[in-house]
This record gives structure tokens, C-alpha cells and sequence, in this order.
């Protein structure tokens, strides 16, 4: 469906934030990926899986409340990733989430956020793959700045509503067993341009239970499983793969070294230097990092939980609102959110949870929240009388209710 970016137009942009009474409702961004297989989880139309053609890859992921572009090779458009608001009903003006928060400064992210970031610092994926994916680690901030980026936080959740089927493998492998060695590590990145490294027989892997999640750091090396996954994470997009081949699928030493220095690419100390050892090898990985849901309020006709927490980045919650009610919910920090389940209003716009979308058709499931409409409270009314009304609510590190530590098991 055609649409037009329009210029940069602060008339444009207040008009549509005070239209929506400190409310913006956003297009839906899905970003193609060269590797691994699609999930088809997304709601998006068969037909449109490789919209932007094959050598782009499949479709296989969905931004949310993003003002980053995607590193996503030379073929990306300079736009890709990048969160688009809709200026009108159909969604056929719209302007970047990008440009808002540059016109509107703290009148869109509160005045804590853009003192300490200048911008919006987060956003949030759905990750679709059917297939798991490689054996892989996101920079920290002091490697990322050596090659002008900055470092890449990450939290999951996994959410029932959009996991009809559980891929090939529905489990993660975190760091490496306790015992490994460096020089284990080491012997295994040797043989990367030779044979399969098989790199996940040193790792541990952790079965993906659904409507819970984990929270990854900076440094310690992963490979999700095939499960749909929301993803809250730090404004970044740098990752270095240490498996060479993973689901039959082989990757080039690039994929190992692209955000390393020049000079030091074929330097394997500098890249093992990129791992967190003592996370990857931590023997309580689980206790430490594993995210159960932590109730955060209820009342009548709803109640809200923890998915994301106990980190110094990004939190997130989730909603759910009963057949027929009608609540008003106030957050003391601006957000992105995203409908999962259901449909009826949020605030002054209609919402509901897509079935099935064709590549560039609006949507009514995605929207951002000011700090002053968060604080106000955002009414939100379930017309279903069947169906909860779910919605998926990202933050930033500035909300100050998030949970700092992780509960107890048991």
C-alpha cells in the first residue's frame, strides 16, 4: 500500500501528537534477515514473506518504537528499521518516530530521558525464527565504541499469544558449561573457515518456557531458539557469531569479526576479548538471569505484570484487560506498547491485534505513549466480550516502579 514520509514538519507532528492527545499510533516495520528461516509467526501474509525480495531474505522480524536504522547489509534502504507514525486514519502521510522525538524532545520522552540520552534509548522486536539461530554475542559498550557504535543490552519474553507452534528446537543455549576453557573456545574459532566448529557443544541450553523470559547481557554469547520472541533492547544493532554453521546454514568469518577493528580481525584474542567470561561461565546462569512474570498491579477488570526487569536498560510489562472492562492505566515514563490479543480503544484511538497484515498496510495494534499521557493515565477499553485485551508495554531504564532484583524460585 503507498504511503508518503512527509518532510520534516513540526506543524505535521504536533498536530498528529495533539490529535492523539500525547498518544501516537504506529505503522507496522518489519525488517527482512539474509540468515536463518522464518517462524511465520508474525501475522504477516504468505504471500509477502520476501516483500523486499529474495536476496533480501525472508521476513523475519518486527520493530517497535525504534529511531535506529537496522545493520542489515548494503542492500537495506536508509530507512529500514526505523518506526514511521501515522500522520492520518489510513496511515497513508506519516512521519519518523525519529523526527517526533527530535521536534518534541521531553514532550514525548520526559524531561529524564532527554537529559540523559538526548533521544529515545530503546525499542523492541518481535524475533520470528522457525529455525534456532547462531551461537552468537552483542557487543558491550566499550568494545562497541571502537568501532563508533555503542553496546547491545537485550531482554525476551515469550509470548503464548503469538506461539501457535514452537519452531525446531524451542530452547536457548546461554554462555558455555562452567568447566570450559578459554583455550577450548579458542581451538573452536581455529577451525571456523574449515569445518563445522560445532561451537554449542561447549555451550548449556535452557527449554523456552512460554509467558516468561531472560535477560542477556552485553558479552555472553547465545543462540535462541526457534520460538517467538519480544525482544526490549538497547538502541544498537552489533553482534559477532561464533558458530559457523548453524541449521545447516554456513556463515562467512565476516558474521565472526564485522564490528571488530580492522586491524584486529584476524586477531582471535581480540575476539575472544568480546565475551563476558565470568557471565558466560557462571554456574547459577539461570538464577541470575532467568525472568519469571513479577505481578505489578491489578483492580478491577485487569491486571499488569513484570516481563522485563532487573537491569539498568530496559523494562517492560504486560497488560491484560477483561471482556468488557474498562480501565485507566498511568505509568510514571514514556512507552511503546504493541496489541497481541483482543481489540477495543486505547486512549483516543481504536486498537486491536492484527490476523493477518500484507506488507505496508496499517495497522491498529502499535502505538507511543508520552510521559504526560502515561502520567495522566491511558484509558483503555476492551470491546470483546470474549477475549482479553493483552498489550505488551516497553520502557526505557527510567521507570522507577520496575523491579531491581529477581524474585525467589519457589
Amino acid at each position: 500500500m503507498p504511503h508518503d514520509i512527509l518532510a520534516t514538519t513540526p506543524r505535521a507532528i504536533r498536530e498528529t501528537f495533539d490529535r492523539g492527545r500525547g498518544i501516537l499510533r504506529l505503522a507496522p516495520i518489519f525488517v527482512p534477515r539474509r540468515f536463518g528461516q522464518a517462524g511465520r509467526r508474525l501475522r504477516l501474509h504468505p504471500d509477502d514473506e520476501y516483500a523486499l525480495g529474495t536476496v533480501r531474505g525472508s521476513i523475519k522480524e518486527r520493530w517497535f518504537s525504534s529511531v535506529i536504522r537496522c545493520m542489515n547489509g548494503p542492500l537495506a534502504a536508509p530507512d529500514e528499521g526505523l518506526s514511521q507514525v501515522a500522520a492520518d486514519d489510513g496511515g497513508l502521510e506519516r512521519f519518523y518516530l525519529r523526527d517526533a522525538v527530535e521536534e518534541l524532545g521531553a514532550g514525548l520522552i520526559g524531561p529524564s530521558l532527554m537529559e540523559r540520552f538526548g533521544t529515545w534509548p530503546m525499542y523492541s522486536k518481535f524475533f520470528d525464527y522457525g529455525t534456532p539461530l547462531f551461537h552468537h554475542l552483542h557487543l558491550d559498550f566499550e568494545a562497541a565504541a571502537r568501532v563508533g557504535r555503542i553496546g547491545k543490552p537485550e531482554s525476551y519474553y515469550f509470548p503464548p499469544q503469538l506461539n501457535n507452534h514452537l519452531g525446531t528446537l524451542p530452547a536457548t543455549y546461554f554462555g558455555f558449561d562452567p568447566d570450559v576453557t578459554k583455550e577450548e573456545v579458542r581451538r573452536r574459532l581455529e577451525g571456523y573457515l574449515q569445518r563445522d566448529t560445532r561451537i554449542t557443544e561447549l555451550s548449556r541450553a535452557y527449554r523456552i518456557e512460554l509467558g516468561t523470559g531472560w535477560f542477556t547481557p552485553p558479552g555472553v554469547i547465545h543462540a535462541p531458539g526457534s520460538v517467538l520472541t519480544y525482544e526490549p533492547q538497547w538502541n544498537s544493532d552489533v553482534n559477532s557469531v561464533f558458530e559457523n554453521i548453524a541449521s545447516g546454514e554456513v556463515y562467512p568469518y565476516e558474521f565472526l569479526v564485522e564490528n571488530c577493528p580492522e586491524e584486529r580481525k584476524l586477531d582471535l584474542d581480540y575476539v575472544l576479548s568480546l565475551l563476558d567470561w565470568e557471565k558466560n561461565v557462571d554456574p547459577q546462569y539461570r538464577k541470575h538471569w532467568f525472568r519469571p512474570k513479577v505481578a505489578a498491579a491489578a483492580g478491577d477488570g485487569y491486571s499488569e505484570s513484570w516481563i522485563a526487569y532487573a537491569n539498568d536498560y530496559v523494562a517492560a510489562k504486560e497488560l491484560t484487560v477483561a471482556p468488557g472492562a474498562t480501565v485507566r492505566i498511568m505509568d510514571p515514563a514514556a512507552f511503546g506498547c504493541i496489541v497481541i490479543q483482543g481489540q477495543g480503544r486505547f486512549g483516543t484511538h481504536d486498537c486491536e491485534s492484527c490476523g493477518m497484515l500484507r506488507f505496508g498496510q496499517m495497522s491498529g495494534d502499535e502505538f507511543f505513549v508520552s510521559e504526560a499521557a502515561a502520567r495522566e493515565g491511558v484509558v483503555v477499553e476492551n470491546r470483546s466480550r470474549w477475549e482479553p485485551l493483552v498489550i505488551l508495554k516497553h520502557f526505557g531504564p527510567n521507570h522507577p516502579d520496575m523491579p531491581k532484583t529477581v524474585p525467589e524460585a519457589g
